[in-house]
């Protein structure tokens, strides 16, 4: 509808221009240049020539002085810039504010694999019921990634307690654990620790020059045995791995408690031998610098210390 056109006010407040209609002078006053505005709003030159015209036309007055191959705004025109310009800012603001508001708030997270899968990541949907809102991005991988560059709220690191970087979430114990069927076997039941050597090793690879009974060296000291015996092995890359195929009832693997608590309640694996060992290491929460500003990291970090209480 053009300004002519335009039905009249019946509300006692002056009607605005058409927001294009400001849009096209706001340029051609910044540029002084119809031909430069259009290029930058992806018009005419003629187009916005006409929209000059109709806000002219709108407002009873000149907004410009057309002068050869130039272009200058009138007192009126300065009125209106200063003003145009302002309200447009105004609106930029506002609609960047409200657009951030919307979108989905976010909490990013990196840990472990194995503590990703075998920990977090079943009780994930306790937050996420009460965060509906939430957005939780899990990075799991071995590599400890540098939270602020790699734009990450929360780590929860694996180390050694004596290096704990922030709150501990629990420390760690080790035992065997395999699937309810080996220890009940009819010909290789196990009972007693010397009974693995009928059993198949559930190992995960270990760095260069380490065994891959490492992982069950503090069992093995605790329990006072020489070594290790068992029939064969199994490798795996991600302790994961190693617990899936103990689930699934293919050998022994060494359990992380509380790692593997849930699958102990839920009797998919068991402990043989049930005395378990420390291994001095242990789960500890760290907040990256970002993370002060953000509620939801702050909430999700109070809701992993009581998880770990459960």
């Amino acid at each position: 509808m053009s300004p002519e056109n335009a039905k009249p006010d019946t509300t006692g407040r002056t009607e605005l221009p058409r927001l294009d209609l400001l849009r096209s002078f706001e340029a051609a006053a910044r540029t002084l240049s119809f031909t430069l505005a259009a290029r930058e709003l992806f018009l005419t030159q003629s187009a916005v020539s006409r929209q000059i015209q109709q806000l002219e036309a709108g407002l009873g007055v000149p907004l410009f002085e057309r002068r050869h191959r130039a272009l200058a705004l009138t007192e009126a025109g300065r009125v209106l810039q200063r003003a145009v310009v302002d309200c447009l800012e105004r609106l930029r603001d506002a609609t960047a504010r409200v657009r951030a508001a919307s979108q989905m708030r976010q909490v990013s997270v990196t840990t472990t694999p194995g503590f990703a899968s075998l920990w977090l990541i079943p009780r994930l949907a306790r937050f996420t019921t009460t965060h509906p809102q939430v957005d939780v991005r899990i990075s799991a991988t071995l590599e400890v990634l540098d939270l602020q560059r790699s734009q990450i709220d929360i780590a929860v690191r694996f180390c050694p307690i004596s290096d704990g970087v922030g709150p501990p979430l629990f420390e760690e114990s080790l035992l065997p654990v395999c699937a309810p069927q080996l220890v009940t076997d009819r010909v290789h039941p196990l009972k007693k620790p010397a009974d693995l050597v009928h059993h198949t090793l559930l190992a995960v690879d270990m760095p260069q020059g380490m065994a891959l009974t490492a992982d069950w060296e503090p069992w093995i000291r605790a329990m006072g045995l020489a070594e290790l015996r068992m029939k064969n092995t199994m490798r795996f890359t991600q302790y994961a791995d190693a617990i899936a195929a103990a689930v699934a009832g293919q050998g022994v693997a060494i359990g992380r408690v509380p790692l593997l608590n849930g699958l102990l309640a839920e009797r998919r694996l068991v402990a043989p031998f049930r005395r378990g060992a420390a291994s001095r290491r242990g789960y500890f929460i760290a907040l990256a610098p970002r993370a002060a500003g953000n509620a939801d990291a702050q909430d999700f970090a109070r809701w992993l210390r009581t998880e770990a209480l459960v």
